[in-house]
């Protein structure tokens, strides 16, 4: 049965992408072998990786037509091919485009001329162009441009957010032809509120290049200005609180026990295809990486103070973790500090538990870490409570009169109630 998308790729962009479009009426498909089966069935995957989206969100989108599918034969079948494949970060810290060139192939085996095709997975200047195009050409026998349509848009899904939703946030669309920009602006016209035009797929893969790194420079910049505050007795939120009141030249970025995220930090002269970008690499990229990086290891040592303030050694001690994910009140854990946290507690000797209502089973690296059921329990039985992610359903004030100790790295409970990072 023919539709007018396929979406390739059903994590935390693809499933956000299909849900906005059968809310608007648009015939979906969506492939993806590893999570077809439990998509169709109304299930989630349980991998952490579909962001905000609950299984009733699921089996609503079942319900208004939308057919998850592990058959590639069906993307033949389509108008308009979205690949929202995952690009997780490769041995050499940068990213891993295998899963982009396993859709490629699978879509280029079947593309038919006329098709829009149009690249949202994370990617750096020059992917669509250069990684992407000869793969599809190559395997259909098309030519992009004249044959088919092809274009880039940056995911600007923000798992959680509910003041901008899919409608409301721009999308950014750069085509490889302005025929192409076009196609691809009017299939995105009918899901959003706004649709901006780049000049070219590299400039919109840029776009994304700079709103990740912006991220992630900001974070490095706040991640060490905490470390500085503490060394120096100054409250930090109270800073950030004071400087945000400034109505110009400031946004306001909050430290954490590290970056985490889909949103890889992405230096465009290490790319991992032919002809990468040339010239001078961002040097305040890779600081920024390096300075994220150190952060749970600075939370370990933190945490290890503490105990030992308190006549404690992190050998035998109970550690009490609360919210594993990466971002507040979604189960993603994509990058999540929280697992290289437990993992180094444990080779310390701490005895390790955790608790997270969006998470019922977790096991960084194949290590399973049990699972307080009671809260609060929990909390007063344990040394030392970290918050790594405060999801809205903690009580911070109850917590904080619960636990024995408690290392709040996100600054959210009230001042004086516990140790922040």
């Amino acid at each position: 049965m023919p539709a007018d998308l396929a979406v390739i790729g059903l994590g935390s962009h693809g499933l956000p992408l299909a849900q906005a479009a059968v809310g608007a009426g648009v015939d979906t498909i969506g492939y993806d072998p590893d999570r077809a089966r439990d998509l169709a069935s109304g299930r989630l995957p349980g991998t952490g990786a579909e962001g905000a989206l609950t299984a009733a969100d699921v089996r609503r989108m079942l319900s208004g037509g939308f057919r998850p599918t592990a058959d590639p034969r069906e993307l033949g079948r389509v108008r308009t091919a979205v690949i929202c494949a995952p690009a997780p970060a490769g041995p050499s810290g940068g990213v891993d485009l295998g899963p982009l060139a396993e859709a490629a192939r699978a879509l280029a085996a079947r593309l038919r001329p006329h098709t829009t095709v149009i690249l949202e997975s994370p990617a750096g200047p020059g992917t669509t162009e250069e990684f992407l195009r000869p793969l599809l050409e190559s395997g259909s026998g098309l030519t992009a441009g004249r044959d088919f349509h092809l274009a880039y848009s940056p995911g600007r899904t923000d798992p959680g957010n509910r003041t901008h939703g899919y409608a409301a946030t721009p999308k950014v669309i750069g085509g490889l032809t302005p025929a192409c920009t076009e196609s691809a602006a009017a299939f995105y016209g009918r899901l959003t509120d706004k649709v901006v035009r780049a000049r070219g797929p590299r400039e919109a893969e840029t776009v994304h290049v700079l709103e990740t790194n912006y991220r992630h420079v900001n974070l490095a910049l706040v991640n060490e200005m905490a470390v500085l505050c503490h060394d120096l007795g100054v409250d930090l939120w109270d800073v950030i609180r004071c400087a945000e009141t400034k109505p110009y030249g400031f946004q306001a970025f909050r430290p954490g026990p590290g970056a985490g995220g889909h949103g890889l930090p992405l230096d465009p002269s290490c790319l991992p295809h032919a002809d990468a970008t040339p010239g001078n690499g961002l040097r305040m990229v890779s600081l920024a990486r390096d300075i994220n990086a150190r952060m749970p290891q600075y939370v370990i040592q933190r945490a290890t103070q503490l105990l030992n303030e308190h006549g404690k050694s992190a050998r035998a001690a109970r550690v009490l973790l609360l919210g594993v994910t990466y971002k507040p009140d979604v189960a993603d854990q994509q990058g999540a500090p929280a697992q290289e946290i437990a993992l180094r507690l444990t080779e310390r000797g701490a005895s390790v538990s955790y608790h997270d209502p969006y998470v019922p089973h977790w096991s960084p690296a194949g290590r399973p870490v049990p699972r307080a059921d009671s809260l609060y329990e929990a909390a007063a039985e344990a040394d030392l409570t970290i918050l790594l992610q405060n999801h809205r359903t903690y009580d911070l004030q109850g917590l904080a009169v619960k636990a024995q100790l408690l290392l709040d790295t996100r600054g959210t409970t009230p001042a004086g109630a516990a140790h922040r990072l």
